[in-house]
């Protein structure tokens, strides 16, 4: 098999994740239009994730921050974005690094980006990480930003491979 020099995995990612800083971007600037709201999953241990101690004695391996209603702050920088948060009535400060993402849905319009984990764990230089894919992405019900528990979002259940020829007259 052939060395791929130009690393598509790579660029692949790179701009799946330039996907997110657009749209959170453009929901600091402007807010969220109509029904859109974003599950967001990250590492809860990866480089450059700022949550209390508190947070990550709740969510240990990986977080799902829900932003629809009840956030403040939203900033968004070329390596990761900042947001204000309510758990349990109590105001956190977030910091998400964009390489710590697992995954992100918008179930308003079924949209979602899901990377492999070793996209966001410590890679060692030899391995290459799978690209990752856009895929609706069920997220699992969580604590919403105002405390209370929010329901999962629709399953897009799983993926199903279909043939063509299915669908040709014969």
């Amino acid at each position: 098999m052939a060395t791929d020099h130009i690393r598509y995995d790579v660029l692949a990612r790179d701009a799946l994740r330039g996907v997110l800083r657009k749209v959170l971007t453009d929901a600091a600037a402007h807010g969220l239009p109509g029904e859109h709201h974003f599950f967001i999953t990250f590492v809860s241990k990866a480089d450059g994730v700022k949550i209390s101690p508190r947070l990550l004695a709740q969510y240990p391996e990986e977080m799902t921050i829900i932003l629809q209603h009840q956030f403040w702050d939203l900033t968004v920088l070329e390596d990761r974005f900042e947001v204000g948060l309510s758990f349990g009535g109590i105001p956190e400060r977030l910091i998400v690094p964009f390489s710590a993402i697992k995954s992100f849905l918008d179930p308003s319009v079924k949209f979602g980006l899901q990377f492999e984990t070793s996209d966001v764990a410590e890679v060692a230089p030899e391995t290459l990480p799978a690209a990752p894919s856009a895929v609706a992405v069920p997220a699992p019900a969580t604590e919403a930003a105002d405390g209370t528990e929010e329901p999962a979002a629709p399953s897009q259940g799983g993926a199903e491979v279909v043939r063509l020829d299915r669908f040709r007259k014969k």
